[in-house]
């Protein structure tokens, strides 16, 4: 049997021995980075690692919107032994702050773009913490000659359960929640979701999220290029005059969006195109019909994204009935997934052959997920999670940890949910949430909230 890795490098490190030359990570209209030089790169910022000061099991900070050199300094970061601290850009200064003191970040690197928001966050910073050295992002993806650089002596190759990263879901003081994550969690997460997306060496996967969230950063730059994919990024936010060029470019065969993003275009394109007129509301009113025209509106749709899609992932929130209904229609390849920061993040999922609708899909494999609590009539209760990818727990919060995890080790979700008898997954909604009706029944906002926004 194939011995599969555990660790991020050595995931990596197999696609930078197998696809040498092929484009890893690349600007849309940019230059890309090929899989032979990202091999070079990440060596060499073990040795800037080194030479600032940087230890194996240190954690360094990134503070960058997307673009080609985010994953070079994540990967360069994790194959040197230290630990990466993304960091969302539309978080304030504060909260940056809060990050940097609470994470005690030895290094961070910085883009051109956020600069100015970590000068503010290194003013407050300096009242109460040490502050750490900062270096600029985009000179990392310049090659100083073609040698092949040696690692730095005090790398350290880390192990399957050795931190790889921490992910704060907050930045706010009291609230920040530091998601420990080691290499097994992360690799075994890719390994198991990237059958599901049926990646292939050489296909191209447009990049929309931001990679600090978990979501992106496993799913959407790591396992494409685990599979010898290329990840494009956009330069500028993806209004729809820097997107739809960057579609008719990449032409992309993998895209990973949340609801809203699918919810907007159908919204504010397509349904109005369909029901503009009175005749065509009288059609649309037709079930057959309105079935026809979902498939003629879904057939616009993929050539519009460049007509090479075989896997659309959706995933962060519910997504809208109405909207899965039209996807569901039309044939196209959409795919829900459901997932979590502290689970690396991917719990349950499918591809879009087996997408069933309103459903999750299975939990994926070597994952274990239960209901906990189930109520007698409708099966629902919380959804709790075992397996290699679930996190090793917060940063600095045993507290918190320990409340978070039952006492037989299963991860607490607080998300209520039930399986059908094919062990498909379906969420109703957040625990904290749930409201009780007049005759006793739950009553979801999540649900009231879909159906007041299809209107």
């Amino acid at each position: 049997m194939k011995h599969l890795p555990e660790t991020i490098p050595a995931l990596i490190g197999n696609s930078i021995a197998s696809y040498g030359d092929k484009p890893v990570f690349s600007y849309v209209d940019g230059l890309p980075i090929s899989f032979a030089t990202l091999g070079r790169l990440i060596t060499r910022l073990g040795l800037l690692l080194a030479e600032h000061g940087v230890s194996p099991g240190d954690r360094v900070a990134l503070l960058s919107e997307n673009r080609p050199e985010w994953p070079v300094a994540y990967l360069g970061i994790v194959g040197y032994g230290a630990v990466v601290t993304p960091i969302l850009p539309d978080f304030h200064e504060n909260e940056v702050a809060n990050i940097l003191e609470h994470s005690e970040a030895k290094l961070v690197f910085v883009s051109p773009r956020l600069r100015a928001k970590l000068d503010g966050a290194v003013v407050l910073l300096e009242e109460r913490s040490t502050v750490p050295t900062s270096l600029e992002i985009e000179n990392l993806s310049i090659e100083s000659s073609e040698d092949e650089p040696s690692p730095a002596p005090s790398a350290r190759e880390p192990g399957p359960d050795d931190l790889a990263a921490i992910i704060y879901t907050s930045g706010t003081t009291g609230s920040s929640k530091g998601v420990m994550l080691t290499h097994r969690n992360i690799v075994s997460n890719v390994i198991a979701a990237s059958p599901l997306a049926d990646i292939r060496p050489g296909d191209c996967m447009l990049s929309l999220l931001p990679l600090s969230h978990s979501y992106e950063c496993t799913l959407g730059c790591l396992t494409p290029a685990a599979a010898g994919a290329a990840v494009y990024y956009l330069d500028k936010p993806p209004s729809p005059t820097v997107l739809m060029p960057a579609l008719a470019q990449v032409r992309p065969q993998q895209m990973l969006t949340v609801p809203l993003f699918i919810e907007k275009i159908f919204r504010n394109k397509i349904h109005p195109q369909l029901t503009g007129s009175t005749v065509k509301r009288m059609l649309y009113g037709v079930g057959p019909l309105r079935k026809l025209l979902h498939k003629v509106a879904c057939k616009k749709l993929m050539k519009s994204f460049g007509g090479r899609l075989r896997f659309f992932g959706i995933g962060g929130a519910a997504l809208a009935p109405d909207v899965e209904r039209f996807l569901r229609d039309g044939g196209f390849p959409y795919a829900i997934g459901y997932g979590l920061t502290e689970t690396a993040p991917l719990i349950a999922g499918s591809s879009p052959a087996d997408t069933f609708y309103r459903a999750i899909g299975p939990a994926i494999e070597g994952t274990e997920v239960r209901i906990a609590e189930k109520d007698s009539e409708s099966g629902e209760g919380e959804i709790q999670v075992r397996g290699p990818n679930v996190m090793r727990g917060y940063f600095k919060d045993d507290k918190r940890t320990a409340e978070t995890f039952t006492e037989d080790g299963w991860l607490r979700t607080g998300d209520l949910g039930f399986f059908d008898k094919q062990q498909r997954l379906y969420i109703r909604g957040r625990i904290k949430n749930m409201l009780l009706g007049p005759s006793g029944e739950n009553i979801y906002p999540e649900e009231i909230e879909a159906v007041i926004n299809s209107k």
